[in-house]
């Protein structure tokens, strides 16, 4: 499966297209078994690098059974700012943590996490696997995550149904979600980002919105390919 997103950026009344990213699930080999191997790439694009350069990548390797992380790496570089960041998941909740920033040392770590620790990528097919039948509008539950040798919890909260439009003018029955965000080299601590998930068996977003440090971006999906079930219709047809 490999999804794709067209990321706009917007600073008073202009949006611009700045950038795309990619999310790809795969299935290899990995420690002699067989697991899922999750990666993200994003990158600006070359026009927008004078203003604010992006290039991240990040990857997760699962387990086949459960989707708890077993490996992750963090590759970023987001307005000259780098960061690296790898974690080994080990029995017990412990988390080797590495952690390396452009202005500070190597962090080395062992972490006690909490049962069902996902780093920032699995945590993101954790949410899609979930049942939302039976989730009341307005409830939350709680998604435990690790990023930058940090462990957080965070709150996502279940906002209902909402028929929603894609990048091309298609209007698709999602499944919306805020989550409050940890500040970061883009986001301020708390600011909201909300995710419509198009509401079929395949689970993939539609949109993501959030505020950023200066003016707020939008991810729209464009393109997707190698889906477990067929994209659905739009609601218009």
């Amino acid at each position: 499966e490999v999804i794709t997103y067209e990321v706009a950026y917007n600073w008073g009344m202009v949006w611009v297209n700045a950038g795309e990213v990619f999310f790809k699930a795969d299935t290899i080999g990995f420690q002699g078994s067989n697991c899922y191997y999750f990666e993200s790439r994003g990158k600006s694009h070359d026009f927008y690098n004078w203003f604010f350069k992006v290039d991240d990548r990040y990857q997760s390797w699962c387990d086949y059974k459960s989707i708890k992380p077993i490996a992750f790496r963090r590759n970023t570089s987001e307005g000259g700012y780098w960061v690296d960041n790898s974690y080994t998941f080990e029995p017990g909740d412990r988390v080797f943590s590495s952690v390396l920033h452009k202005d500070k040392s190597l962090r080395l770590d062992t972490l006690q996490a909490k049962p069902c620790t996902f780093d920032v990528l699995s945590a993101i097919y954790h949410v899609r696997g979930i049942d939302f039948s039976d989730v009341q509008k307005d409830e939350g539950f709680p998604v435990n995550f690790i990023i930058d040798g940090e462990l957080f919890t965070l709150s996502l909260v279940y906002l209902g149904k909402e028929d929603m439009k894609s990048r091309y003018g298609e209007s698709y029955l999602c499944d919306k979600f805020s989550v409050k965000l940890v500040e970061g080299t883009i986001f301020k601590e708390d600011e909201e980002l909300f995710v419509w998930l198009i509401d079929d068996e395949n689970r993939i977003p539609l949109m993501v919105e959030a505020k950023v440090m200066v003016g707020s971006i939008k991810a729209y999906l464009i393109g997707h390919k190698g889906l477990k079930y067929d994209f659905p219709e739009s609601l218009d047809e």
